[in-house]
């Protein structure tokens, strides 16, 4: 009730009545009567055994409170006006505050050995024992009630530590953390200023000047007041020329638009940003304004694979069987693996790629026209065409809302007028001078005070009655222009708000097109390698098969012996003899290989010793 109190003198009462009227001093006073009102709430929570957190949240508070009325105190100018008793008050409120901050600190301690926190616990009762410390010594020549009082707490603080400390040395060993490490204590205000109404005599009571003013007087000037009546005559008046106004705003008689910054935005911005609007497609990356890109590696391993495949085929062929040798190198089945893989992830991008190219071209033909001139996007907004007719219907009507305002600036200014003469006009002097039956005739002479404003007043509605009138007409001819800028205004906000759209995809675009060329980039590395792997493997199977073939050559059987000759037929016959094996041979051999000349066969088949040397 009291912080109530001294909150109703500093909102309502100047400064200047006299020192204990200064704001710096009211909010002294109130923070000393909401910090004492906690206090009271703090010994009732402790004496209710409420939870630990409850009691140091609320003693936080305490503390919150004296620490305001401490920054009050240490104001200059609440020095001055204090004088010497401002030291003994500053000690006391810095003394309570170290005192109740212990006592929050302890009440945290004991809620951290209640969840089995016993290093918080040991910080927490050092600190309190901290701040009592620092409190007993801000209570030198303090009441002896008061140095009761902390020896007291003093001895719960010292046991409970001395207690926590032997308990964490000798059984817990937990590490105790630094104090500003833990999360503070905030207060719990609960505690109020009170409105207070100085009229309420339940509040009051009786009013002690009763008596000094008749209550004639009281009565006479109530009824003077009664001027206060043409005041609410006057605002009733406002609603019926507000209610024709609705939808008449400046802006809803606009017929051009100018760019919103939310549009200005993108055109300053596309142009500095590398866009250019006569290209193809300008925002996606090179080489993704085509179908996707196949690597160039591909074809070539594909090339490869077949060739080794045919190789295979016509060796089969030759030997008239599958030959016996492991087949195809390891290397081949993995590299014809790899290139399927890489051949559908290429596929799966170049859907990819389609959509992205979709979604380019729905947003291009907004881009090229934000990246270029801003009279080009100017003109590319809506705008109402009307004819001279509709423009001076238009014209008429903004020229009537115009008055309308002035009608109203001039209401505001008459009406403030009115206020400030009635709050100043108080004839209560004059009514107790002045004999009841001469009443009548003391308003009468007051009132005339009022006749200009009274005349100022009239004329100001009868013109109102007229500016409607004319505004009425003027809107039902207004109707099918407003028609007209409506739709052009949800057309304009339609075509802004598309633009605004275009602009804000432009980014994701190109982090999605830059994305692309990465993926492209990288598949082409891969399958570089992935040709040199699988020149590797084909090389080693033709190497295989060399060797096989070699072998099999070995294994044909000798010439089947035949009659001696005579002698003056030897070298013909061995010349025939020769013939007939090397076309043996030489049938055994693929159709690429028979017309190679000796030098470029097999080992083997160059090196055949003569049909003489065999038999």
């Amino acid at each position: 009730c009291a912080a109530g109190a001294f909150t109703y003198l500093r909102d309502h009462f100047p400064h200047s009545y006299s020192v204990d009227m200064s704001h710096q001093i009211l909010s002294l006073n109130i923070n000393l009567m909401l910090g004492q009102a906690q206090e009271c709430l703090l010994e009732k929570s402790m004496l209710d055994n409420r939870k630990s957190f409850l009691v140091a949240r609320i003693s936080a508070q305490v503390v919150d409170y004296y620490k305001e009325a401490c920054r009050a105190l240490e104001n200059s100018e609440t020095a001055s006006l204090l004088g010497k008793i401002q030291k003994d008050w500053k000690k006391l409120v810095q003394m309570k505050i170290y005192y109740f901050a212990a006592v929050a600190h302890l009440h945290m301690g004991k809620q951290a050995e209640e969840q089995q926190k016993f290093g918080e616990r040991v910080i927490y009762f050092q600190s309190a024992l901290d701040k009592l410390n620092e409190a007993i010594k801000l209570a030198k020549g303090q009441p002896e009630t008061v140095q009761e009082a902390l020896r007291f707490t003093m001895d719960v603080i010292g046991g409970k530590y001395n207690s926590a400390k032997k308990d964490n040395d000798f059984i817990y060993h937990e590490a105790v953390p630094a104090l500003d490490t833990l999360q503070s204590v905030k207060g719990a205000p609960l505690v109020k200023a009170l409105p207070v109404n100085p009229t309420d005599p339940a509040v009051t009571g009786p009013d002690i000047f009763a008596k000094l003013v008749p209550m004639a007087a009281h009565e006479a000037s109530s009824l003077y007041r009664c001027v206060q009546v043409l005041l609410l005559h006057f605002k009733s008046l406002n609603p019926k020329a507000l209610s024709l106004l609705d939808g008449m705003t400046p802006e809803a008689l606009r017929i051009t638009h100018h760019p919103t910054p939310g549009l200005l935005c993108p055109c300053l911005w596309l142009p500095t940003a590398g866009f250019i609007p006569g290209a193809v497609c300008p925002c996606l990356a090179p080489g993704l304004e085509q179908a996707a890109p196949s690597p160039s590696s591909t074809p070539r391993i594909r090339d490869l694979l077949e060739e080794d495949e045919a190789q295979e085929k016509k060796l089969q062929e030759l030997l008239g069987r599958v030959p016996p040798a492991p087949g195809s190198p390891p290397g081949l089945a993995e590299v014809s693996k790899e290139c399927s893989k890489y051949l559908e992830l290429h596929e799966k991008a170049s859907f990819t790629n389609t959509e992205l190219h979709r979604a380019m071209n729905l947003h291009l033909g907004n881009l090229r026209l934000l990246g270029g001139p801003l009279e080009q996007v100017r003109a590319a907004l809506p705008t109402p065409s009307l004819s001279e007719e509709d423009k001076q219907v238009l014209q008429n009507l903004k020229r009537i809302l115009a008055k309308v305002q002035e009608m109203r600036e001039q209401r505001l200014s008459l009406e403030q007028q009115l206020r400030e003469m009635i709050q100043k006009d108080d004839i209560t002097t004059s009514l107790v001078t002045t004999d009841r039956s001469e009443m009548k005739k003391l308003f009468e002479e007051q009132l005339k005070k009022y006749d200009q404003l009274k005349v100022y007043l009239e004329q100001n509605l009868a013109a109102q009655e007229n500016v409607l009138k004319a505004l009425t007409d003027a809107n039902v001819k207004y109707a099918a222009v407003r028609k007209a800028l409506a739709e052009v205004e949800h057309k304009w906000n339609t075509t802004v708000q598309t633009l605004v759209a275009s602009y804000e995809a432009y980014e994701d675009l190109m982090k999605k097109s830059q994305e692309g060329k990465d993926f492209y980039t990288d598949l082409e590395g891969k399958a570089a390698k992935l040709l040199e792997r699988a020149r590797v493997a084909c090389q080693a199977s033709e190497a295989q098969r060399q060797q096989l073939l070699e072998r099999e050559l070995k294994k044909q059987p000798p010439p089947r012996p035949t009659a001696p000759k005579p002698p003056l037929q030897k070298k013909a016959l061995d010349e025939a003899e020769a013939a007939e094996l090397g076309s043996l041979v030489l049938s055994e051999l693929p159709e690429e290989l028979r017309s190679l000349p000796p030098e470029l066969l097999p080992a083997p088949l160059a090196q055949l010793p003569p049909l003489a040397a065999l038999r």
